[in-house]
This record gives structure tokens, sequence and C-alpha cells, in this order.
């Protein structure tokens, strides 16, 4: 599976490392990326997700069911 939060839709970025005589070569910044399962109350399952630490907490502010719903709309999960 790719590294992009199934929430959020957040992936790598890519940048320079930086030496100290200034000298830039390319590197990329992960996400903070874990996964976790969760029980969905609405459909009585288990849900297994790849989440970023800001896709839990938007799970913890808007609730599973808003969420996964959202993420939907956006096109970072197939429900």
């Amino acid at each position: 599976m790719s590294k992009i939060c199934q929430i959020t839709g957040k992936k790598a970025m890519v940048g320079n490392n930086v030496s100290h005589s200034n000298r830039r070569t390319k590197r990329k910044f992960d996400v903070n990326l874990f996964t976790k399962q969760f029980y969905w109350v609405e459909q009585d399952c288990w849900v297994s997700l790849n989440i970023s630490a800001n896709g839990l907490r938007t799970i913890n502010k808007m609730g599973l069911d808003a969420a996964i719903k959202r993420a939907a709309e956006k096109g970072y999960i197939n429900v």
C-alpha cells in the first residue's frame, strides 16, 4: 500500500537536504503514517485504515462516520 493517509489524503513531500557548505541534495519527507483498526458502529464492523497522526486527530474531532464520509467525497477512500 502506498504511503497516503486515507482520511486526509496527505502524502510524501520532496525537499532538499542542505549541508553546512550549502550543497543541496533531494530528500523525501514521509508522512507520520500508521495502520489502525476502528470499530465502525454504523456499519457494525471493524475497519483497518492507514492514517496519519493528523487523520487520527480528525477522527477524534469529527467522529469515524463523518470522517469516512468526507474522505469518500474527496476520493481518498472507497467505501
